[in-house]
This record gives C-alpha cells, sequence and structure tokens, in this order.
C-alpha cells in the first residue's frame, strides 16, 4: 500500500483537530481537498477512519488505532528530514533567545553566549529579555530558546542542558536587620512582605514565594512588578524582600540592596529549554557550547 507524507500529514491533522475547516485552514488546502484524501485513505485501509455528522467529526475505532501507530513513525519522519535540512544549511541564520531574567540564565550565560558566537559567526544570537517568561511565547514561535527554572513538566518541551545549580538568597535593603544578622531562613518570610506573583508561572512563583513559612505562618504579599529591576526599588524602599540566587546580583545592582543566604533553602536549577518539534542545528549547536562551558566552569 502506497500513501503519501501528505496523506499521514492530512489524517494525522483531522485527528487532532476533528474539524474540517480548521484543518484545511491549518494545511492551506481546501476542504474537498481535505474530504477527497480522506476517503482515499479509507478506501485503502478498507474502513471507516472518521465518523461525520453534521455537529461533530470523531475518529472511529481503527481511526484511533491508525493515529497511534502513525504517530511516532510521522514525527520521526519529521525529525529526520530536519535534521537533515539543517546539516545542508549548517548552523546559521538568527537564533532567538529568551531570558525572563538574566539570573535564570546562571553566572556564565555571557561566556556561553560569547562562545558560541565565536565557533558559529553564520548563526546570529540575539537575546531579549521578558519577563515574566511563561512558555506562551516560546510556542507561538517569538523565540527558539528559553532558559527556566525547574521544576519543568511540559510534554511539548524539550528540557537541555543544565546552566546553573545555584544557592538561594535573600535581597533585603542595606541596613536591613538581616543583613545585619547576615542570613535569613524560610521562616524570616513570615515577618516581610514579597512579591505578588504578576504572571510568573505558578510552579515557580510557589516554589520561592510560598504562601506560608514552615511553621505556618502567612507570608504577606506586596505591589506587583513588570520588569526584574522593579524588584530592587521596592526591595531599597524596604516594601518587600525578595528571595531569588545568588547570580541575580551579578546581572542587577542597586546602592541600597544588600543581600543574605537563605540557609535552610534548597539550591534551585536552571535549564535550556526548546520545543521538542521545533529542534534544528542551531538549538543544538547552542546547547552543545552551553554544556562546555558549564562542565568546564564546575571543574575548576
Amino acid at each position: 500500500m502506497l500513501v503519501e507524507l501528505r496523506e499521514l500529514e492530512i489524517f494525522l491533522v483531522l485527528a487532532e483537530e476533528l474539524h474540517f475547516g480548521r484543518t484545511a485552514e491549518r494545511l492551506y488546502l481546501s476542504q474537498p481537498r481535505i474530504s477527497q484524501t480522506i476517503r482515499a485513505l479509507e478506501d485503502r485501509v478498507g474502513g471507516k477512519l472518521f465518523e461525520r455528522t453534521s455537529r461533530r467529526v470523531g475518529l472511529t475505532a481503527l481511526g484511533e488505532h491508525l493515529r497511534d501507530e502513525l504517530r511516532p513513525g510521522y514525527e520521526q519522519i519529521q525529525r529526520a528530514l530536519i535534521s537533515t535540512s539543517d546539516q545542508a544549511k549548517g548552523v546559521s541564520g538568527v537564533l532567538r533567545m529568551c531570558v525572563p531574567t538574566y539570573s535564570m540564565a546562571g553566572p556564565h550565560f555571557t561566556e556561553i553566549a560569547r562562545a558560541f558566537q565565536a565557533r558559529y559567526p553564520a548563526c546570529r544570537l540575539v537575546v531579549a529579555e521578558e519577563f515574566p517568561g511563561d512558555f506562551g511565547r516560546l510556542r507561538q514561535g517569538a523565540y527558539d530558546l528559553m532558559c527556566h527554572r525547574q521544576p519543568i513538566s511540559e510534554p511539548d518541551l524539550t528540557i537541555g542542558p543544565r546552566l546553573s545549580l545555584e544557592g538561594r538568597i535573600l535581597l533585603v535593603h542595606v541596613g536591613h536587620p538581616l543583613a545585619e544578622r547576615g542570613h535569613a531562613t524560610a521562616e524570616d518570610l513570615g515577618d516581610y512582605a514579597v512579591v505578588s506573583r504578576t504572571g510568573i508561572p505558578a510552579r515557580m512563583y510557589d516554589d520561592f514565594f510560598p504562601a506560608t513559612t514552615p511553621s505556618g505562618r502567612p507570608i504577606r504579599r506586596g505591589p506587583e512588578i513588570t520588569m526584574s529591576s522593579d524588584v530592587l526599588h521596592l526591595v531599597a524602599r524596604g516594601d518587600i524582600v525578595h528571595p531569588t540566587v545568588a547570580s541575580f546580583t551579578t546581572y542587577y545592582r542597586h546602592p541600597d540592596v544588600t543581600s543574605v543566604p537563605i540557609i535552610d533553602a534548597p539550591q534551585t536549577e536552571s535549564v535550556l529549554v526548546w520545543l521538542a518539534d521545533k529542534e534544528n542545528a542551531a538549538i543544538r549547536a547552542f546547547a552543545g557550547v552551553a554544556t562546555e562551558v558549564v562542565d568546564a566552569r564546575s571543574r575548576t
């Protein structure tokens, strides 16, 4: 049985959309072409793949079986075609990367970016800081890569190499009682306010800014922020304290802000992230350079 790749694509998209109109729009084809292709495929397999009524389209048991059998092989073919095209083109073009905050990129990010650009001069790395940095913009195609903090559990994303593994600190104003003491604990957060969520991904926010202290005391919510530098002004004024990671002070500074270690907080891991079905040679090259630089730094 000979079946063209385009026919398989039409079937799989319709199996996902369950709507002939949306499938036609997505594939830039006419609805009659979609219907014709599905009828021809049904004739070849010898059974109905879709139940069609005036109100809905649904997969039959046979259609579900074909979808489940086809999808892994189709995705592997797509990856092979992309990989082969990448090899033919080499690492070139533009690689767009989102850094929600530079502290997520870790202390070695500048070295990673410089090494990548030196090794692959035909590929221009464009880095944008965009707070709060959820995965929507990655899925929309605005970026090819993001750096983000674990935990991440998104099935359509590839979790790449580690960028950093850092201890946590608490930003406080100069002269703050905790600065005088020289350290902070998770329990101390019950005495102060922290930023409101402001679109920060829920799992990350709950990890850094829990609702209560270990003993159950509520942790107050302060003002919202729209960019990382807002944190410094709020801390300097004494409106909030701010749990973050050690490399935050590498990228963001204020003369009236200092930091102390949070001695009972777990370490935080930052990683590279990209859409699994959009992986290309440039993404793999950047991930490889990041691995080399971080591994080399961990040995020194």
